[in-house]
């Protein structure tokens, strides 16, 4: 497989706000351009400034030297192109489609299975980032379909990297950085939510607010090299300590009637790691003791 030259002809599935964007950049960059979208009228402004419209997804695939698929989903992907309607010879499909690592794994074994060269991927960044210096990809798959195509997905702009032949690794690291995003963003929300039950309007929170966010930078770092470690030093914060203000929160959110469902969980994990002897221990020991690879860490900490 020989590494395609910078105007090679891209085809984008799916023109949702991300494949979208996925297809302007390809044609800022000078990629002669293919779109299908499963909705009709979605791509008018793209073919204003030179994108084919195809009328199916064979004729997109037949169009296309690289396929980029951006979809609702991993089941979507797998209906829209099976059963492989044209011939993929010379052409690399590129999946950036969120889903999960089991879903990109089955779908490269359905690739190869085809005779279809894939690149599994994620996008880190929101779509007005797409085409800029502060985009962010990652990629997972066959190191050869990658070196094929590094070039033309450069036109994407920003940072592009490469994880590993695993498939499902871009997916995994995915949903690891998403999980922190949801639970991050659900904390704002609940902050605010605690914050007016008790008179305090948003605009005063949010400067203290935004000062504890400055936080999580840190702490992600050195949570890591904890964790690398082995080494939960509770000089900072000790998880016995954490267990207790939680319950504080809980306590304080249910005189006013908000869900505490994602704090209930919280101190549930706090009390299993204070009752497996990790109160001392500091914070970054929570991620030992939260079911899954983690009981496997928190044994292996043992």
């Amino acid at each position: 497989m020989t590494t395609l030259i910078q105007q090679t002809h891209v085809s984008v599935l799916g023109l949702g706000p991300m494949g979208r964007a996925l297809a302007s950049a390809f044609l800022t960059a000078g990629h002669p351009l293919t779109v299908w979208n499963r909705t009709p009228g979605r791509a008018d402004d793209l073919a204003d400034r030179g994108a084919a419209v195809a009328g199916s997804v064979g004729e997109a695939v037949a169009s296309g030297q690289v396929i980029v698929a951006c979809l609702t989903d991993y089941e979507a992907v797998r209906a829209v192109l099976d059963p492989p309607g044209a011939d993929w010879a010379g052409r690399i499909l590129v999946n950036l489609t969120s889903g999960e690592p089991a879903q990109a794994r089955a779908l490269a074994d359905w690739a190869a299975g085809h005779g279809i060269g894939l690149l599994d991927g994620a996008i880190l960044t929101p779509t007005p980032a797409i085409g800029t210096p502060a985009t962010a990809l990652l990629y997972s798959g066959e190191r050869e379909a990658y070196e094929a195509v590094r070039e033309t997905l450069g036109a994407l702009g920003g940072t592009g990297t490469y994880l590993g032949d695993d498939p499902g690794r871009a997916a995994a690291y995915e949903v690891a950085l998403l999980d922190l995003f949801a639970t991050t963003v659900h904390g704002v929300a609940h902050a605010f939510a605690l914050a007016s039950a008790e008179d305090i309007a948003p605009e005063d929170l949010a400067p203290f607010a935004a000062g504890i966010g400055g936080l999580l930078s840190e702490m992600v770092t050195r949570f890591a090299g904890q964790l690398g470690a082995g080494h939960f030093p509770g000089e900072r914060s000790t998880v016995a300590s954490a267990a207790t203000t939680i319950g504080h929160l809980i306590t304080a959110a249910t005189a006013h009637g908000l869900d505490v469902g994602a704090l209930t969980a919280a101190k549930n994990a706090a009390d299993r790691a204070v009752a497996a002897g990790f109160g001392p221990d500091g914070l970054a020991r929570m991620a030992t003791v939260l079911g899954g690879e983690g009981a496997g860490a928190e044994r292996a900490a043992r």
